[in-house]
């Protein structure tokens, strides 16, 4: 798989062998690193743009600080590839984001040299200063702590918050702006267009370094005078530069824009400014996907292209015109239908356009589809906004980020009854990118908010009949939750028609036991009824389509029929779809086992789909074994009455109740 020639790289087993060399072989070390991430991505897919976007900033920073007890904490792990290879898992990388293999995000788990986990966008800076403001009061102040941001992590509201706090407690934080003006796609809001316009006087920052060195060796500054000399000095820059700058304004000092690319000269800021008291900025300016052509042209097809061939920049596609659709396409194009018959539906995502196939709508009605950036919180409640004059917002956000606007959910959207469609995209597990990004929450936390229809299609046409469900239903907002990847059909272009809320369907009839499943994992369990058949086994499948309001009418069926459930879910087991079923059986006095299929009560890892659904017992060997062992087991209804154990009298459940 390498090919490049590592004269220095197959030395560095860690950063400690870095800063043996040499600053003038960095560049060198910077090539073969660059090289070596580009061979291992291009047949072992994964982030490719971001991380050769920061190879002189990882070199640099790895170089200039005494990691790990120095901190760097990473803002999203795109970025950080090179760090990875850098901190002794060089070899470990070709198992980049497979199953057992290295996580394709930092995690503290993994490595000493990550000091954070860093999976969703803008929650360095406040990590960051929590560790600085902790080594300030633990008497450590000469360890040092690195933010890195990329401009798009910075249109996250938490960033500011971060910024805000670090203006007023105690620390020594170095925040370094990675400003490649790209997010996943093109950056975008009025922060993302100042930072590309953002200039400040080179000579003039060369003075300041060389004066406050010499100040500083002269004992003319201190600490209790430095805040009053930094405003002054922000005065004085304002008046040059005639331009206020945005984090001088939080009384942080600023450095830059400088070039990203050059490693030694940004070894020599980076020691400049490394033992300045109060917390700073480095503003770097790099190409995301810089040194692979391609990924320089098409920064969002790169982003994480899949295979590739390294030498042409050709992108590795199956040729297969019979495939199913991605749910994603399904989406978009259901949303350009939905708003060529009413002008009142707008599309709204925060930061994934391409990702979420909200580009379609962005071509098709321009003026009707807005990217917020980074900033779920503010898509939940600026598409309830929209919603509170007439508008019809269908809000796509990732089931894992939808989690950042839970209090949108509930506060400014749920509470008030506003007809707005929040589509969660990516729900359920989804495989490579690992714990920080599987969706496997929503229908838990998202099930007790009074007013909400949560629903999750079997395949591409009930995503099509649930987005015009969701137009229709004008009582609350209305959820609608999908997978990653490919659906089930390939003709899946149907005449869209309702789906009444709280009314689900019978797959299938039977007669041992019923399966009541919900959303695209039903197709598992059709499979797992399937390979039941030639045993004989007698098996009922309900798919649910809403997890709320759930159908009552099939669950009094069951409930009469059966004694024996089996439940499957592609989300959490707590508090999840299985757990209503449960509650609903209980409440109605159903003596019903019923048996969870889901994913467990822990953080699942990283690993191909079909790996992570054996891990969860959620393939439909899986499920057929469960449902054949819950079959073998006594009816209950026909039981006989279990007698008195030693440690103590069996009470019915019944009368338990009735005692309560």
């Amino acid at each position: 798989m390498v090919t490049c020639k590592q004269e220095y790289l197959k030395y560095i087993d860690s950063p400690a062998d870095l800063r043996k060399l040499p600053v003038g072989r960095l560049e060198h070390v910077c090539a073969e690193l660059r090289q070596y991430i580009i061979d291992v991505l291009s047949e072992n897919p994964g982030h490719l743009g971001a991380s050769l976007g920061t190879v002189e900033l990882t070199v640099a920073l790895h170089y200039v600080f005494n990691t790990p007890d120095d901190r760097i904490v990473w803002d999203v792990g795109h970025q950080a590839y090179g760090h990875k290879i850098l901190t002794g898992r060089r070899d470990a990388f070709q198992t980049l984001r497979r199953f057992k293999g290295i996580s394709g995000f930092p995690n503290p788990a993994e490595s000493e040299y990550d000091a954070f986990i860093a999976g969703h966008a803008s929650n360095s800076i406040s990590a960051a200063l929590g560790m600085s403001v902790a080594f300030q009061l633990e008497n450590r102040a000469d360890r040092h702590v690195v933010a890195v941001i990329g401009d798009g992590a910075m249109t996250g509201g938490l960033a500011y918050e971060g910024l805000n706090n670090a203006s007023i407690n105690p620390n020594n934080l170095l925040i370094v702006l990675n400003d490649n003006d790209m997010a996943i796609d093109q950056s975008v809001g009025g922060l993302s267009q100042y930072l590309v316009n953002i200039t400040t006087s080179q000579a003039y920052n060369t003075l300041r370094y060389h004066v406050y060195r010499q100040l500083r060796r002269m004992n003319l500054i201190s600490e209790n005078r430095r805040e009053n000399i930094l405003r002054f000095n922000n005065s004085l820059k304002a008046l040059i530069n005639r331009q206020h700058n945005l984090f001088e304004g939080f009384s942080i000092r600023y450095f830059g824009p400088v070039n990203g690319h050059n490693v030694t000269d940004l070894v020599q800021k980076l020691n400049d400014i490394k033992d300045m008291q109060g917390p700073k900025l480095l503003h770097i300016k790099t190409t995301k996907g810089k040194g692979f052509r391609p990924a320089e042209e098409l920064a969002t097809e790169w982003h994480a292209p899949g295979r590739f061939n390294k030498e042409t920049g050709e992108r590795i596609r199956p040729q297969r015109n019979d495939e199913p659709p991605f749910y994603q396409d399904v989406f978009g194009h259901t949303l350009v239908e939905l708003a060529e018959m009413d002008e009142r539906v707008v599309g709204v995502t925060p930061a994934m356009p391409t990702g979420c196939s909200m580009n379609f709508l962005m071509k098709a009605f321009p003026k009707r589809a807005f990217d917020v950036g980074i900033a779920e919180g503010h898509a939940v409640t600026f598409s309830a906004g929209l919603a509170r004059e007439g508008l019809i917002p269908f809000c796509n956000i990732y089931s894992s980020f939808m989690q950042r606007a839970y209090d949108q959910v509930i506060h400014d959207a749920a509470l008030q009854k506003l007809h707005l469609v929040l589509c969660l995209d990516r729900a359920g597990l989804v495989g490579e990118d690992g714990a920080t990004h599987h969706g496997v929450f929503d229908l838990a936390c998202l099930r007790p908010v009074p007013g909400l229809t949560i629903a999750s299609p079997l395949n591409e046409r009930d995503l099509r009949n649930l987005m015009y469900t969701g137009y229709h239903t004008a009582s609350g907002p209305f959820v609608i939750r999908y997978p990653r990847g490919k659906g089930e059909l390939t003709h899946w272009q149907n005449k869209m028609q309702l789906l009444p809320p709280g009314r689900g369907r019978k797959l299938r009839e039977g007669a041992q036991v019923a399966v009541l499943s919900i959303g695209p994992i039903g197709n598992e369990a059709a499979k797992a009824i399937d390979l039941l058949e030639a045993d004989g086994l007698s098996v009922a499948h309900y798919d649910m389509i809403y997890l709320k309001p759930m159908d009552e009418e099939i669950l009094h069926e069951v409930g009469q029929r059966f004694s024996r459930v089996v439940t499957v879910e592609n989300g959490v087991i707590t508090g999840g779809f299985g757990s209503a079923v449960m509650e609903f059986m209980s409440g109605n006095g159903y003596a019903v086992c019923v048996k969870r299929i889901g994913v467990p009560d822990r953080f699942i890892e990283h690993g191909s789909i079909r790996e992570l659904y054996r891990l969860c017992g959620m393939n439909a060997a899986a499920i057929a074994e469960e449902i054949k062992t819950l079959a073998s087991l006594p009816d209950r209804r026909t039981a006989p009455f279990r007698e008195p154990s030693a440690r103590g009298p069996f009470i019915p459940l019944s009368i338990i109740n009735v005692m309560l």
